[in-house]
């Protein structure tokens, strides 16, 4: 069993913002819903490793009544520290919060919480790997 795709959720209209977030902050890239499910909204991103395998997909589905998920989350890994940190000041210099608080509370790794657009809590971590 592997996992396929999360799905995180956004109010109607918005998809600017998840894109914000996904593709300009986050660096995926969107790929287009199928046909039988672009009506309902919301937009579709990957992630891709070197040799153009997918190594991430996440989901951004309308909700309305829409309730942020302060809790539950999905997280992203990237390759390295210096990868991890980039992401976190891009995101923040694009608007979104970026909490380093727990950055060294997960062991082996490094991480931040970031809140999209529409604010939903997306973990962000990197292997700390020692010399």
């Amino acid at each position: 069993m592997r996992l396929h795709h999360v799905q995180v959720a956004c109010p109607p209209g918005g998809e600017a913002e998840a894109r914000r977030f996904y593709a300009d902050g986050l660096g995926m890239s969107e790929v287009a819903k199928p046909a039988a499910l672009a009506a309902r909204g919301g937009a579709w991103f990957r992630a891709y490793d070197a040799t153009g395998a997918v190594t991430a997909e996440l989901h951004v589905g309308v909700e309305d009544p829409f309730r942020p998920a302060r809790k539950a989350h999905p997280a992203l890994v990237f390759d390295d520290v210096a990868a991890l940190e980039a992401t976190g000041e891009r995101l923040a210099a694009a608007g979104f919060e970026v909490d380093w608080s727990q950055r060294h509370s997960f062991d082996g790794h490094e991480r931040c919480h970031a809140f999209d657009g529409a604010g939903n809590r997306v973990e962000v971590l990197a292997p700390v790997t020692h010399e």
